[in-house]
């Protein structure tokens, strides 16, 4: 059993025993770490801190340590500029987002999912697809056309974060998106870091 199977088979989160359970869920698939929840900045600056720490302990390569904080960061800000909020009792409120980072074939692996509007799903499948169907020069080239034209228009959110994403990572973007509930979707995003150097 994945860990998705168990957490969709699990049937209660007070029992103990689940708990060492979904441990060993996380262990067998390398799984460093999981938040849901809402993400502020300051819950975004310690989740950073933590993975760095966990870096730090283990050793890992300075360069590939860089080229996952890098994504990491992407990841999270983009949780945070685009997190779904519903209106309770005249307040607004965010619905909770999930991240995830662990480790597979030497490469790491960053999972975000979060709540969107179902009219997002055309603009970011557009996204996202025009960012994987260019090679590393092509995505270079893209980058930089693509930061020229937010300055001169002075608008943000033009999609460079999901092209840096798919630079630093060396690897397509994977997505998919799910029913939710009223006019929504469940937007998960899974970015794969190679451990393998550039080449110059």
């Amino acid at each position: 059993m994945n860990l998705e199977q168990y957490i969709k088979t699990s049937s209660s989160t007070t029992d103990l025993g689940g708990l060492h359970s979904f441990y060993r869920q996380m262990i067998d698939n390398n799984l460093l770490m999981i938040y849901e929840g809402e993400f502020s900045q300051e819950i975004t600056r310690s989740v950073l801190n933590l993975t760095e720490k966990s870096f730090e302990m283990n050793n890992l390569d300075p360069g590939l340590r860089k080229k996952v904080v890098n994504v990491m960061i992407e990841s999270l800000q983009n949780i945070c500029k685009h997190q779904y909020t519903v209106s309770e009792a005249g307040k607004d409120g965010f619905i909770p987002a999930v991240f995830m980072i662990g480790k597979r074939n030497g490469n790491y692996v960053i999972i975000t999912g979060n709540m969107v509007h179902k009219q997002a799903e055309s603009i970011l499948t557009a996204k996202i697809d025009k960012i994987n169907s260019f090679d590393k020069e092509g995505l270079k080239q893209y980058y930089k056309e693509s930061r020229l034209a937010a300055k001169l228009s002075d608008v943000g959110g033009a999609g460079l974060g999901l092209i840096d994403m798919a630079r630093k990572s060396g690897n397509s973007l994977i997505y998919r998106f799910d029913e939710a509930e009223d006019q929504t979707l469940f937007y998960t995003l899974l970015v794969e870091i190679s451990a393998q150097k550039d080449e110059e």
